[in-house]
């Protein structure tokens, strides 16, 4: 019996001194983080995040006090009102003018053949004429001699319905390459100043590829600007081009544009502006936005019935629209903000990352 119960006794201490070690090992996270972590749990206690009402309009709202933005560096912009009017970007080149200038000498030679034969003819015509009343009175010439004047006013006949010919295929030509408008210009004899500026390299022609829903005026013009560069000249429009952009779809269109900063084959970008009514908007600035999952974000700054404080509410914007200006650059927003609306310029991001702090914060408490 003695040695039984020596057993029971020492397998109960083991077991005592097993279940200690267990509640020793499993406790340790808790006895540390009280005994090092007690001020951290204190500031971890105080949450930024407050109540996001549906009036805010925001997806989240931090409520900080006068003290903690100066401390932390939290400047805001007031948003001011623009007028935005949409625009369609897209591809251009300058045009080689060779062609055109090589069709209109052929075409302006045919016509001053034409214009010659032409003179001829009258001159042949009044001497048939005569050949056939001499013929007529008493056989005063033969008959061959009339016969031949007619033949010779025949055959100039024959010359000025071939070159007449001649210069409507070359305009035929010229129309389907060039469009009624550049037609018209290449084929007077005296051009416009327009084409003159073609002529002695003042000017270029620009095609520009627009999207199939867009159709420009006769008064509209086109920004041309360097491939993710500068802008470098404005456009006139000229007319429809009948051939499209061997590298692009869409419809294409000629437009004059000064020749001092652009040169045959150069590709472009350009720009057509709307036709449709300007939009009121505002300027949202770059540095007041902060990206999350994929969207751009800001936070506005807004009164808080805590004294002292101020609530700053994360809203979604639109990026469809960037604007590059001298003054102010951003996205261009005509929906949800208005002029006087403040944004955080500086701390966006330091705001962002409290905010998504406590929401892991939260998260690890439930």
């Amino acid at each position: 019996m003695n040695r039984k119960a020596t057993m029971v006794i020492a397998v109960q201490a083991i077991l005592i001194i097993l279940l200690f070690w267990f509640m020793v090992y499993f406790a340790k996270d808790e006895f540390e983080t009280a005994s090092s972590g007690g001020a951290e749990e204190s500031i971890n206690s105080t949450s930024l995040l407050s109540s996001n009402s549906a009036e805010d309009k925001g997806a989240a709202t931090l409520l900080l006090s006068k003290a903690s933005q100066q401390q932390s560096g939290i400047k805001t912009v007031a948003l001011s009102s623009t007028q935005h009017q949409a625009s369609t970007a897209s591809f251009a080149s300058v045009e080689a003018v060779d062609s055109l200038l090589e069709m209109r000498t052929r075409y302006l030679s045919a016509m001053a053949d034409s214009n010659v034969i032409r003179s001829s003819m009258a001159s042949k015509q009044q001497n048939a004429q005569r050949m056939q009343l001499l013929n007529q009175d008493d056989k005063n010439i033969s008959d061959s001699a009339a016969q031949e004047a007619w033949a010779s006013l025949h055959a100039e006949q024959a010359k000025l319905s071939a070159s007449q010919t001649l210069a409507k295929g070359i305009r035929d030509s010229m129309h389907q390459q060039w469009g009624s408008v550049l037609t018209d210009w290449a084929t007077q004899a005296n051009p416009k100043q327009d084409f003159l500026s073609l002529l002695h390299f003042q000017a270029v022609l620009i095609k520009v590829s627009l999207p199939f829903d867009v159709s420009p005026n006769a008064k509209s013009t086109i920004k041309i600007s360097q491939i993710g560069g500068q802008a470098i000249a404005m456009a006139t429009f000229v007319s429809a081009a009948p051939q499209a952009d061997t590298a692009l779809q869409g419809k294409t269109y000629f437009y004059l544009a000064p020749a001092k900063n652009l040169r045959a084959g150069m590709r472009v970008s350009a720009r057509l502006d709307s036709q449709k009514q300007s939009s009121k908007g505002v300027i949202v600035p770059h540095e007041a936005v902060v990206w999350f999952a994929n969207q751009a974000w800001v936070y506005q700054k807004l009164a808080a019935d805590k004294p002292g404080s101020d609530k700053f509410v994360r809203r979604l914007i639109s990026t469809e629209v960037e604007i590059e200006g001298e003054k102010m650059s951003g996205w261009f927003n005509n929906m949800g903000f208005v002029a006087g609306d403040e944004l955080v310029s500086s701390g966006a991001q330091l705001l962002l990352s409290e905010e998504l702090k406590y929401q892991i914060t939260n998260e690890n408490d439930d």
